[in-house]
Order: C-alpha cells, then structure tokens, then sequence
C-alpha cells in the first residue's frame, strides 16, 4: 500500500460541513475475515495469529497485527509496600482472577493507526466496510503527530482514550472480530507474564536495556516496536518506549474482602480525566515503568491544542503516550459491546455527534 502521498501526519484538507460524513452502521457484525488459528473454543485451543486488514486503500492491501494467546489465571495486582519507587495508588494489593484474551505483541503503530486516522480505506469493496466506513474518525491534525520521531515501524501516539477506543471499533469492524483496549488488571497481568517481580524481568533495574526504551537508552525520542526482548509471554515494549491506554478510571484500589477475588475487574470512567495509563515510556526513569506503576491522563496533556473546544481525538502534549489492543476468548454479547467503544462523557458524545453531521468544532 502506497501513502506516501500523505506528508508524514498532517493532512490539510478538512471536511466541509454541511453533508453528514458517515453513513448509519449496519445491522448485525461484519462477516470476519478468514485467519488462521484465530477462532478458539477453549483456552486450550488459543494459538497466536497474524489478524489481517484488508481493504487498506483504495488499490486494496492489506496489513497485518501479531496477536499473542494470554491464558486465564489470578495474580496480585498492584505492588508490595517495600517495592523501591511505587506510587501510592499501587495499593492495596489484591488478589485477581483475569479470564484468557489474545494481547497484540507490541504497540499499534502508525503504519496501521494512520489508515484509521486519514479514512484511506474509506469506500472499499470487502464485505466489511459498510461497518467500517460508519465508524468515526479523528479530525485532520493541525501538525504532524509524530513530532519528527519517525513513522514506519514507530508507535502511534498522542491520542486520547477515546480516540484508541475508536480504533479498536474500526478494527473490530474491518475484520469482525471484537477488538477492545485492555483493562488495567489485564494489563498488568500480561506485563508480570508470570513474575512477581518489579519489572517482568526480576527486580535488578541493571537489566532494563534488554527489554525496554526509558530515559536512559532512548535518544530522547520512541523507537521502533520489538526491537528489544519480549517478556516471557512473546510481548514486547510493555515497559517503555510508549506509556499505554487501558479502560480504566485512574482511583485507588478497592480494598479487597475476606475471601472475595474479583473477576476480570474494571473501573469504568465517570468523567474524562483521570484515566489509567500504565507501562511508562521512552522519556521516564526506570521505576516508572514497573509492572504496577501507573498513572493518570491529565488536561494538561492538551495544553497546545489551539482549537475551542479542545479536540476529542489528540493529546498534544503526551508525545509518551500510544497502546495497545485485546481480544478476549469470550466476547461480549453485541449488544454490550458499544460500552468499550462510545463516548462515555457528554461533552464527548454532543462534539462527535456534530462531527458524525459534517459539522466544525
């Protein structure tokens, strides 16, 4: 697929307003794409597979995402309180049950981020694309998003939680498979790999370099996704080189009952700051990025968006700031499904609803 005709990130045409932009969205799901190895009744039977996006321009191609098999366990979530460098709201530990789901091997990154974000699979002919063209899509940026740091092969970056959110809709819906973010304990779980350790990797930082990009081996930019060791479980870049998106609210941990072990917990957003970010990134220190460490997004992170009101899709300041996507073994009813895709604030929905219409913000 050729998009070099795009300068870098920045697109300058913008929709004009008047005709609504997309089209309603089908019945049903989309037919999924064939792919081998990715159907699975049990957790016994998950392999890894290669997902395939097709319909990728308007000449065809299509591109590809690694999915790694996570199976189901339980594990304690959070930090011990003699852990070197935790955060306050890494406790209290608990104990958690996560059920199985298939975790991308590394960061989305721009190759596939950017067919989203400039609509150039719009109009395509394969038997998912009504579902996908009615998705909805960033607004063109005002500069290139990647900030000079490099697209092919590098992580996506500076999107909000809502913008990821809708990704993985239009990914779901070009191959009709059910794509969400991660949530906080899946997140985790899949960082540890197994280890109870600080890091995946034990708990000398003197290891670091071999698994991930932080302040102290990244040039001051991201790099390039997989370049370095996976975790035990085939997952690259959990520590480092991007912080990543999951669903959750960022609050301190429930304290946990007598004998109660939650089952794939998730704190679901009221309000659009704080939510959880987890893993650090190429700019942070070591301790940000152990298995607990967490954060939340902030208003800040918007802070040279120059439009009124601020875009829904970009966090002009968080040039940290990419993820990653799931797929659980069991998927939630359709029905259930929009809830880890929509707008969850009002201010949200009332200027993606506009957008949907052909209108400015």
């Amino acid at each position: 697929m050729a998009l070099a005709a795009l300068p870098a990130l920045l697109v300058a045409a913008v929709q004009e307003p008047g005709a609504g932009r997309y089209p309603d969205m089908p019945p049903g799901r989309p037919p999924a794409v064939d792919v081998a190895a990715a159907d699975a009744a049990t957790e016994t039977d998950m392999r890894p597979y290669r997902e395939r996006i097709v319909g990728v321009s308007a000449e065809g191609g299509e591109m590809h995402l690694d999915m790694a098999p996570v199976g189901g366990g339980e594990f304690l979530l959070g930090s011990p309180e003699d852990e070197a460098g935790r955060g306050e709201l890494e406790s209290p530990r608990r104990r958690v049950r996560i059920g199985p789901f298939w975790m991308a091997t590394h960061e989305t990154t721009w190759d596939l981020y950017r067919v989203f974000m400039f609509d150039t699979d719009r109009g395509g002919e394969e038997p998912g694309a009504p579902w996908a063209d009615a998705v909805s899509r960033p607004t063109p940026p005002y500069r290139p998003m990647d900030f000079g740091m490099g697209v092919e092969g590098f992580p996506a970056i500076s999107m909000t939680q809502f913008a990821a959110r809708q990704f993985t809709k239009w990914l779901s819906m070009k191959t009709g498979r059910f794509y969400r973010l991660p949530t906080e304990a899946e997140w985790e779980y899949a960082c540890r790999a197994g280890s109870r350790t600080a890091w995946s990797f034990g708990d000398d930082a003197a290891e670091i370099d071999r698994f991930a990009w932080h302040a102290g081996n990244s040039g001051g930019r991201y790099q390039q996704v997989a370049r370095l060791e996976a975790n035990a479980w085939g997952l690259f870049d959990l520590h480092g080189n991007v912080a990543e998106w999951t669903l959750d609210a960022y609050a301190g941990y429930a304290a946990p009952g007598e004998g109660d072990i939650p089952v794939d917990p998730i704190v679901w957003p009221a309000r659009e700051f704080p939510r959880s970010v987890r893993g650090g990134s190429w700019r942070d220190e070591p301790a940000a990025l152990r298995c607990a460490a967490r954060r939340g997004s902030e208003l800040a992170w918007k802070r040279m968006d120059p439009q009124i009101p601020q875009s829904v899709w970009y966090h002009t300041n968080a040039r940290f700031l990419g993820f990653r996507v799931v797929r659980p073994l069991v998927e939630p009813p359709v029905g259930e499904q929009e809830r880890y895709w929509a707008p969850d604030v009002d201010s949200v929905r009332r200027i993606v609803e506009r957008q949907r219409r052909g209108e400015r913000d």
